[in-house]
């Protein structure tokens, strides 16, 4: 047996205190037979006590009291099958992973802020499938479709530029890339997202936004970065910054938001650009997501824990009933027949 609110069980230490209420509410009745000080008063007042009915009540009162609090704690044992319908749309998510999205005129940098953007992402979708595709120089599906946003968290997790070896950023690779996650046969919106800065090193990308347009996919890039541009910082295997990337005469290259890219790209697919701020964007965009259309996903046999809380406050409320059809007096007027009854049958013999 398990307890889906087993902190309510805490509530058990109301019993004890409860037994210690009720003895010194007994006692102190006594105390007060006591103090009349007629014996023959008290024998009388007492003749008509029913003592082990007094009890009985008691032990009821206190038996409810402990099946309400483990009611409340709502035990549950046996399994149940349950069928789940999924509901939603599909996600796929195209992260930049280029040396570019390591450049910090967003903080910590443009990848972290757009992983954590993700991961966020991930937690406000509701029954939605997402998948993820990681690019740079080429693009590759990290994770499929999928509703099991844990597991894809670890995933996101290790995204990182030394994940693909060919440097670059082929956003167009990545549209096609994305594209071949869908699944065909769903009726739910097929949407992109990509995570990027826009620096397209493709000729391709335009392109590939029509072909996603022309299988009705959304895409909505959210662009990573800044117009006045930022060095990329170059670390060694340990992590420990050494330097920035130069071009060809020694200077500093400097990544840059490439904005109109990115606009195009939501124009030709009928989607929507946003640009990373301060997190707006993502509530934007969710608010974008939650108005597309849904469809019906795989059924998903589960089976989850039988409530049994039922019993244990039917069992309560019966023991309340019967203490409360319990007497504390007894009827003196049949006692006083038992007895004349009793008296004559021994005079009798």
């Amino acid at each position: 047996m398990s307890f889906a609110q087993p902190l309510f069980l805490a509530g058990l230490v109301l019993v004890p205190v409860a037994v210690i209420f009720l003895f010194w509410v007994s006692r102190s009745r006594r105390k007060a037979l006591k103090r009349l000080g007629d014996p023959a008063l008290i024998q009388r007042l007492a003749a008509s006590a029913n003592t082990p009915g007094r009890r009985m009540k008691q032990l009821l009162w206190l038996a409810a009291l402990t099946l309400v609090i483990i009611a409340l704690a709502r035990p549950q044992w046996g399994e149940a099958p349950q069928t789940v319908e999924q509901e939603g749309i599909q996600v796929m998510v195209a992260l930049d992973v280029s040396n570019s999205m390591m450049a910090e005129d967003i903080a910590p940098n443009r990848l972290l802020r757009a992983k954590r953007d993700i991961a966020d992402l991930m937690t406000r979708l509701d029954g939605d499938e997402i998948g993820l595709v990681v690019f740079s120089g080429a693009a590759f599906v990290q994770f499929p479709l999928t509703s099991d946003y844990a597991t894809a968290s670890s995933f996101l997790d290790s995204a990182n530029p030394g994940i693909i070896s060919r440097q670059g950023t082929a956003i167009g690779q990545a549209i096609m890339t994305a594209l071949n996650g869908f699944d065909p046969n769903s009726s739910a919106q097929k949407v992109i997202v990509l995570f990027t800065d826009g620096e397209n090193h493709e000729s391709d990308t335009l392109a590939a936004a029509q072909t996603a347009a022309d299988q009705a996919v959304i895409l909505y890039p959210i662009g990573f970065g800044s117009e006045e541009g930022a060095p990329i910082p170059l670390y060694d295997d340990a992590g420990n910054l050494t330097g920035h990337k130069t071009d060809v005469n020694g200077q500093i290259v400097q990544t840059r938001l490439d904005e109109a890219t990115l606009q195009q790209i939501a124009e030709i697919s009928g989607g929507q650009y946003f640009r990373a701020t301060d997190g707006s964007e993502l509530n934007a965009l969710i608010a974008v997501l939650s108005n597309l259309q849904t469809g019906r996903f795989e059924s998903r046999e589960t089976s989850s824990l039988i409530e049994r809380f039922q019993l244990f406050l039917l069992a309560a409320v019966v023991a309340l009933l019967l203490a409360e059809l319990t007497p504390e007096r007894r009827n003196i007027r049949r006692i006083r027949v038992t007895n004349a009854l009793g008296r004559v049958m021994r005079n009798e013999r």
